[in-house]
């Protein structure tokens, strides 16, 4: 079974695109992405093809105000040998 780490906080706008930014600099760059989890740095070895998922969900809950949430899902089977 695999590991999973995660990582939730509140951030301004500006810190969320910095953050996004941060993950896209790393997909770009040859080799190994090393990503920041919380306090926790992985490296990860994306394939020269990924697959790409968004999912967009807009809620209107009983208690509470309007909420809406982005996922952004990629995907890659590790080479053996990296």
């Amino acid at each position: 079974m695999g590991e999973k780490t995660n990582d939730e906080q509140d951030v301004s706008r500006e810190q969320a695109a910095d953050l996004v930014q941060e993950v896209a600099r790393e997909l770009r760059s040859d080799g190994p992405a090393e990503l920041r989890v919380g306090n926790k740095m992985l490296t990860l070895s994306p394939a020269p093809e990924l697959e790409y998922g968004i999912e967009v969900q807009e809620r209107s809950p009983m208690l509470g105000g309007p909420r809406e949430e982005v996922t952004i899902t990629l995907e890659w089977e590790v080479e053996e040998g990296t």
